[in-house]
């Protein structure tokens, strides 16, 4: 099987998804719906900060946390939003399986010994530009 007609078959396969058509639809309705679209922004605003915060290796405060969770809670509400956090959560398990399948069959291509000396040798050459 040729890999270039079954990546068509495959592009062709998720057009035709339901799965990225419920997407494709909620983020119309998205656009149409400031108010919705406001709400999302502004959630995924504080959840980046928390992120960013979290990385940084600064700890989350549990209030923080909550009112993470209660943004949440209320963003369901609207169903505009609720439509569009499910579509794009369906669509991105999809996308996520296919990357798994797809490494599945690729894990072997490279021989881990071969990796780790790739790694090694490119973690010392950053150690000697500090």
């Amino acid at each position: 099987m040729n890999p270039y007609d079954a990546a068509h078959r495959l592009a062709k396969a998720l057009r035709e998804s339901a799965e990225l058509q419920e997407y494709s639809e909620a983020q119309k309705l998205m656009l149409d719906d400031s108010a919705a679209r406001e709400m999302l922004i502004d959630f995924r605003k504080e959840q980046f900060r928390l992120q960013k915060q979290k990385l940084s290796g600064l700890e989350i405060a549990p209030e923080q946390g909550e009112k993470l969770e209660r943004l949440f809670e209320v963003l369901n509400l609207n169903l505009t939003v609720k439509r569009f956090l499910d579509a794009e959560f369906r669509f991105s398990r999809l996308i996520g399986d296919i990357q798994n399948i797809i490494g599945e069959a690729t894990a072997d291509l490279i021989d881990p010994a071969l990796l780790e000396q790739f790694s090694e040798s490119l973690g010392e050459e950053y150690d000697e530009e500090e």
